[in-house]
């Protein structure tokens, strides 16, 4: 498995907003069942980063984010988030995660702002109410993924398209500091992906950093900071 990295051709340079590295990936190597998907990972993001992880069908995209998320095995190396082993972080309000597919949406019956608001529980917690600064997150996250106004619609009735906006503006309402997004512009129109590129650029900006996993960069060039090309060599299997 190849992992090669280049800054992109249209950047903006990271905020130097806090110090130290947001993920560190030292000889890592990922996958199920003991098996590895993808190995020797030498990887470092800052804050304030937009990194986009390309590649074919079956490279190790998905395996790559799910490893840094703790749902596949690292079989090998050092993986750290915010300076923490991974075995031992336990501070995950810090991250959003949008995967690639979700059973749930559709299948609830919640409004778009119920399963919005829900991103917000973390930064909550379990007995407080909803302040004016929780609302104003979630107003917050409906706008950035243009979905202002669906707040009452059901989930149920979105388009494919729209559900996976929905995914997306819930890990925004929990104001993360790193934001994962597995194929986020699947089945999203140009227009929408370019909404979605101006909210990551907000972002970024303030210093959240993002990885984003896609097969094409296309409206999220001008966000995008840095491409890291995960490849497959003969005999290669992934996800």
């Amino acid at each position: 498995m190849l992992l090669t990295s280049r800054p992109a051709a249209r950047s903006t340079a990271p905020p130097a907003a806090r110090a130290g590295a947001v993920l560190e990936l030292r000889g890592a190597a990922f996958g199920y069942r003991r098996r590895p998907v993808l190995s020797g990972v030498d990887l470092t993001v800052q804050p304030g980063e937009v990194l986009a992880v390309r590649g074919p069908n079956g490279a190790g995209k998905s395996t790559l984010v799910r490893g840094l998320l703790g749902s596949s095995e690292v079989l090998a190396g050092e993986v750290r988030l915010f300076g923490e082993p991974r075995a031992r972080f336990r501070d995950w309000q810090r991250v959003g995660y949008v995967p690639q597919r979700s059973t749930v949406v559709g299948s609830v019956p919640v409004t778009v702002r119920e399963l919005v608001s829900s991103g917000r529980l973390s930064r909550v917690g379990p007995w407080r109410r909803f302040g004016e600064a929780d609302h104003c997150a979630v107003d917050c996250a409906l706008e950035g993924v243009g979905l202002a106004g669906f707040d009452r619609r059901p989930v149920a009735e979105l388009s494919g398209g729209q559900q996976r906006r929905a995914l997306v503006a819930r890990a925004l309402a929990g104001d993360p500091e790193l934001l994962v997004l597995d194929e986020p512009t699947a089945g999203v129109d140009a227009g929408n992906q370019r909404v979605l590129a101006a909210t990551l650029a907000g972002l970024a900006a303030t210093g959240t950093t993002v990885v984003v996993v896609v097969h094409e960069v296309g409206p999220l060039a001008p966000v995008v900071t840095r491409t890291v090309a995960v490849g497959r060599t003969a005999g290669d299997e992934g996800c």
